[in-house]
């Protein structure tokens, strides 16, 4: 399968979730066999996880239409982009879904263009006072922590962050284990 397919499969089925949870709906859309451990598939499906949880939630967006333009961005996310740019897809898929939201772009003058910014800043410094290697999952488990904090914060909704435990390091081959703030097994969080 395709990426392309992979997201608009990921555009289609994440329709059907239901709660305010981020994490909630991320971890359901993961478990699907069309979503890789890692993988640029998440490009969409993270920023998508936070659209349907905010719509969820109330808040008044074309949901169709987000989602299309989520789709647009995410697919133009390389993969591999935490190693090779310094950047990391899934808080730069929670930024773009937060920029459909607030309808920013580059011109933007309206603060919500600097208020995007010290989001992924945020987000991106926390990522990488844990260090390497790349953990899709547990990359975006803090960009919703950010991501839900900004939401509710912004737009007076009661998006629920659950702070999670991680469901999928046994199949992780790369999973740093205790260095994870999501590890099940981690001894003195």
């Amino acid at each position: 399968m395709t990426l392309e397919e992979k997201g608009k499969r990921i555009i289609r089925d994440i329709r059907q979730e239901t709660g305010k949870s981020p994490v909630r709906i991320f971890q359901n859309m993961a478990r699907k066999d069309y979503i890789a451990i890692h993988g640029p598939e998440h490009h969409v499906l993270d920023g998508a996880s936070l659209l349907v949880a905010c719509r969820n939630a109330g808040m008044d967006i074309d949901l169709d239409e987000s989602l299309n333009a989520l789709l647009h961005e995410g697919l133009r996310m390389p993969g591999a982009m935490c190693g090779l740019w310094g950047v990391c897809g899934a808080v730069t898929s929670v930024g773009a879904a937060l920029a459909i939201i607030d309808q920013t772009g580059p011109l933007s003058t309206d603060g919500s263009w600097g208020e995007h910014m010290s989001f992924t800043a945020a987000a991106i410094g926390e990522l990488g006072a844990i260090n390497g290697p790349r953990c899709c999952k547990r990359d975006a488990m803090l960009a919703f922590r950010h991501g839900v904090e900004y939401v509710n914060r912004h737009y007076g909704l009661s998006l629920v962050y659950e702070e999670p435990k991680c469901a999928f390091s046994d199949v992780n081959r790369q999973c740093i284990r205790q260095r994870c703030p999501f590890y099940p097994k981690r001894e003195n969080p």
